[in-house]
């Protein structure tokens, strides 16, 4: 592909006002008007009047293939990876573009782009030219690409990203992403999430031999590599080890220019680290709390909408739950068999309130997990669990979650036997029928 003249540009500017939209697939490439369009688009409509971000995309695809980045044939590999970025910056900034003419032209273009030249919609992308951080500059630039941040995606007279929230902790105690609370079994590895950009994996083992009480021993996260924003990374946590690093020894998405979009931040030596995924707006909290860890996230409801795989979302925990099969019904149950390391009812009750003065379920997991493990680390588990979700949920008021009792026929109330087991049967009586509270 040749580089365009000045007065060829004029000619092309002129002839492409009237843009892809008369086009049909069969038309040659002299009639293409894929140049002439573009270069309108360009010149014709400042970049700052409008949230869509489609002359970015415009602005990227001319760059890649005019001048000295050109492919020498418009039908070289390079030319189709060009056109699959240009897609895909397309497909990212869909959400802001629904009515602008620009943005439905580029799309139009780029179907009749690759029918003509036989490019596959799968297949390799053209990477895009690192710029070189002048010295001294923080990697937190403004300038990164946007898809690489999500939150600059919406416009500010849009509606906010709606975020959710999930967390486990403890003996374990799972809170959903639709702020269920339950009391899991799931010993050995569960799925916690698993969507288009990210996995999480737990491993549960058991805290006493013989006994059902599980906690979280191991932690793996799987980011998936994101286009020009991040490569595939993997952090994974065990007992005892918390590492502040990506299983690779980095501490960000690696050598993409929106590498800084995925961050790892030790709060705490060996007991807190932070996560930042700012290009899908997530943020992932792990705490290593006596031998166990603790997991919390905030994501947009859309990005935990990303599932690839519909028939296996049952499995998928922050968002289903645990299955009916592993979910602990304390008042079924009753007590658990009593161990030297267990906390008597009046023992557990009174530690917990010192950290969880509000009676709610994380108050009433915390006297659960004295009473069946005798671990009094899992009090600073529950505590920091509440304390994840005063950080990370979006709706203050759904920080507390509270035991609602199950009616009977004719409208009468359970009957809960005294002593600890009415606290405990409280939590046991969501399990497994606790409707979504709100």
């Amino acid at each position: 592909m040749q580089p365009l003249s000045s007065s060829s540009r004029e000619r092309l500017v002129a002839a492409g006002r009237a843009g892809w939209m008369g086009m049909g697939r069969g038309a040659g490439r002299s009639a293409l008007g894929f140049w002439p369009t573009l270069a309108f688009l360009l010149c014709s409509f400042p970049a700052a009047t409008s949230p869509c971000k489609i002359l970015k995309c415009n602005s990227d695809f001319w760059s890649a293939t005019s001048g000295s980045h050109a492919p020498a044939t418009e039908d070289a590999p390079e030319f189709c990876a060009a056109l699959r970025t240009y897609a895909l910056c397309t497909r990212r900034t869909a959400r802001t573009c629904r009515g602008d003419l620009a943005y439905h032209s580029a799309v139009h273009g780029i179907e009749d782009l690759m029918s003509q030249h036989n490019c596959s919609k799968d297949g390799p992308t053209s990477q895009p030219r690192v710029r070189t951080l002048p010295p001294g500059d923080s990697q937190e630039r403004s300038d990164s690409p946007e898809t690489c941040h999500y939150e600059r995606g919406f416009h500010k007279h849009a509606a906010a990203p709606n975020y959710t929230h999930c967390g486990l902790f403890g003996d374990p105690h799972l809170r959903t992403f639709t702020d269920r609370f339950q009391t899991c079994k799931v010993q050995g590895a569960w799925p916690l999430i698993d969507n288009a950009y990210l996995n999480v994996q737990v491993t549960n083992t058991p805290v006493l031999p013989g006994s059902a009480a599980t906690a979280t021993s191991k932690l793996t996260i799987i980011f998936k590599s994101f286009q020009e924003c991040v490569e595939q990374k993997v952090y994974q946590a065990e007992m005892g080890e918390l590492p502040a690093a990506f299983a690779d020894g980095s501490r960000n998405g690696g050598d993409k220019h929106g590498a800084s979009s995925l961050q790892i931040a030790e709060k705490v030596s060996g007991q807190h680290v932070e996560i930042q995924a700012r290009y899908i707006g997530t943020t992932i909290v792990v705490r290593q709390v006596g031998r166990y860890l603790t997991f919390a996230v905030r994501m947009p409801q859309e990005v935990v909408d990303a599932v690839e795989d519909r028939d296996s979302q049952g499995l998928y925990l922050c968002l289903r739950g645990c299955p009916l099969s592993q979910q602990i019904d304390v008042q079924a149950a009753g007590p658990a068999p009593a161990t030297p390391e267990a906390f008597p009812y009046e023992a557990a009750a009174a530690k917990c309130k010192e950290k969880l003065p509000v009676e709610d379920l994380y108050y009433q997991a915390c006297v659960f997990d004295l009473l069946t493990t005798g671990d009094v680390n899992f009090t600073l588990a529950a505590y920091y669990a509440l304390e994840d979700v005063r950080m990370l949920h979006s709706h203050k008021d759904r920080l507390h979650l509270f035991g609602r009792t199950r009616e009977l026929p004719g409208g009468a109330a359970p009957r809960l036997p005294r002593g600890p087991w009415p606290l405990l049967a409280a939590l046991g009586l969501l399990l497994p029928l606790l409707p979504e509270l709100r």
